[in-house]
């Protein structure tokens, strides 16, 4: 029986650094695709620390390479977020207050 785990993707930061993301969702619009990410973090300390953001970066084919890059307009991201943070809201516990105590 083949074991399933979580969808897994290093990303290299402009300094070269490796990060590790699981991949929680994906979404492809007329325009783009979208992902949205959590980090992995090796040391369970961290784990318990991480402020849980989610992480939504756009998927663009460079070359025959997908690339995940930051997304550029404001009110795409928001609107990407907004998508990403409906559907997952049922899974994960996504709190809005933050939001709106800041506005």
């Amino acid at each position: 029986m083949e074991e399933y785990g979580p969808d897994l993707v290093s990303v290299i930061d402009d300094e070269g650094n490796q990060h590790q993301f699981e991949i929680l969702d994906a979404i492809e619009t007329d325009e783009s695709r979208y992902v949205a990410l959590t980090p992995v973090h090796d040391d369970p300390q961290e784990a318990v620390e991480d402020d849980g953001e989610l992480i939504v970066l756009e998927v663009v084919n460079e070359n025959g390479e997908d690339l995940l890059v930051p997304i550029e307009d404001d009110d795409t991201f928001d609107e990407i977020a907004g998508i990403f943070e409906e559907r997952l809201s049922d899974l994960y516990e996504i709190d809005n207050e933050s939001e709106t105590e800041e506005n």
